[in-house]
């Protein structure tokens, strides 16, 4: 009979809500025994666990619910796509994610897809570059299996040397995780036959980071962000499009069959500068629809997942920029990388280098404003044309003379707000 009284007390708190249960059995309990006491203690705490569990099984609590969808099922993970495009120091961002050791990293997956599929136009491929993306961010790379021949060994992956994590065990026992990869050590001892080493790294970090050039808006990506298995980041690196231009043309040859996909054409009718400027035209209107897509009345579940990037502020403040998009993604900073990001940037180097992914120690400062003094002021105004809007909207400023162009303490990047080109999680922002 006690122990019924007790229970619907612990389970039934009214009226003795806020008092300590055992104070309220004790003074039930005040004219037994020691032993009988103690027993009947020992069988309350019971029922009292009992009941917790229970109660936790079958009235589970909001946030564990609604954690459970996508912690739960993605184990976790963070899942960074790095989208830019060609020649805008993508190349160089990705291995400031890469050289982290908590990122499994890959460059430029879709190449395989527009590689393989290379008669469609980019717009036809959009589908099929999506679902590869979406099976390599969560480990599967099976999805490989339609765009290389059988078995393949990892050298098969596109740039598969720049990544670390493939020159690292379980993929390669070449470097420990917390140092710096070699890319020329790894081509020449991390080549493994099949991709389950690769599929092995990939679950073994927190961080599954994509670097691709080959996504032209964002709609595409919705499923992915809509994926209850993927916690999905979205860093949009931009850059001044007459440097562009200037490094496109340092790797025309490199760039001849993406330029051919872009324009829908065939490789010898999209050559020449004409041809070009229609390429950089439309790269341009794809960074105004990737920033505008995020930027004016964004879908609810795109806020807090974007993030812009210039090259411009990256090279100005690396360490400043790289913290940030480190924030935004979930990493932390460590004294290595900083001391990493510091002489990759400040390098003796002037960018003069012809290889299309090379990764130098370079002064990226200088690289970044090269254009100034080597283009010609007519490419410059034809590329300020095509590409009008997307500067407008990006925070470059035109220059309307050679002597402007070469003045170059005249300062051709608009200072922008932090709000103005990323959607950050607020901490008074309400669950959507």
């Amino acid at each position: 009979m006690y122990m019924v009284w007790v229970l619907y007390a612990v389970c039934h708190s009214n009226p003795y809500r806020g008092r300590p249960f055992f104070f309220i059995m004790i003074r039930r309990l005040r004219l037994a025994s020691p032993t009988l006491v103690t027993l009947l203690v020992l069988q309350a705490i019971t029922m009292l666990l009992m009941f917790g569990w229970y109660h936790h099984h079958h009235h589970p609590t909001s946030s564990s619910s609604s954690s459970s969808s996508s912690s739960t099922s993605s184990q976790g993970k963070v899942h960074v796509l790095l989208l830019s495009s060609w020649r805008s120091g993508s190349s160089f961002l990705g291995q400031v994610f890469s050289q982290h050791p908590s990122v499994f990293y890959l460059m430029e997956p879709a190449w395989h897809v527009w590689m393989t599929l290379r008669m469609s136009g980019a717009r036809e491929l959009r589908m099929a570059v999506r679902d590869t993306l979406r099976q390599v961010l969560k480990c599967d790379l099976s999805v490989m299996d339609s765009y290389m021949p059988p078995h393949p060994n990892v050298s098969q992956l596109f740039m598969w040397s720049h990544s670390r994590a493939l020159c690292s065990a379980p993929a390669c026992a070449l470097t420990p995780r917390g140092a710096f990869s070699n890319e020329t050590d790894c081509k020449k001892r991390c080549d493994a036959r099949g991709l389950g080493g690769a599929e092995a790294a990939c679950k073994s970090y927190s961080h599954v980071v994509l670097k691709e050039v080959r996504i032209f808006e964002l709609e595409s990506l919705y499923p992915l962000l809509h994926d209850p298995e993927l916690d999905l980041r979205i860093v949009h690196l931009v850059r001044d499009p007459r440097a562009v231009w200037r490094s496109r043309e340092q790797s025309a040859k490199a760039l001849a069959q993406d330029s051919a996909v872009v324009l829908e054409q065939k490789m010898s009718e999209a050559k020449g500068a004409e041809a070009q400027y229609r390429v950089m035209q439309e790269v341009c209107r794809s960074h105004v629809r990737l920033h505008e897509t995020a930027l004016l009345k964004p879908p609810h579940f795109l806020r807090g997942r974007y993030k812009m990037v210039r090259f411009e502020d990256l090279v100005r403040d690396p360490l400043g920029q790289i913290n940030g998009i480190y924030q935004f993604t979930g990493l932390d900073m460590t004294p290595r990388l900083q001391n990493w990001v510091y002489n990759i940037t400040h390098g003796k180097g002037k960018g003069t280098k012809k290889e299309a992914f090379s990764i130098t120690s370079r002064n990226a400062e200088d690289v970044s404003r090269a254009w100034r003094t080597s283009l010609p002021y007519e490419k410059v105004r034809r590329i300020q044309e095509v590409c009008k809007g997307a500067m407008s909207l990006l925070g470059y400023r035109a220059v309307n003379s050679d002597k402007e162009q070469r003045q170059l303490d005249i300062d051709v990047l608009s200072p922008r707000e932090p709000y103005q080109f990323s959607w950050l999680p607020s901490k008074q922002t309400s669950k959507a």
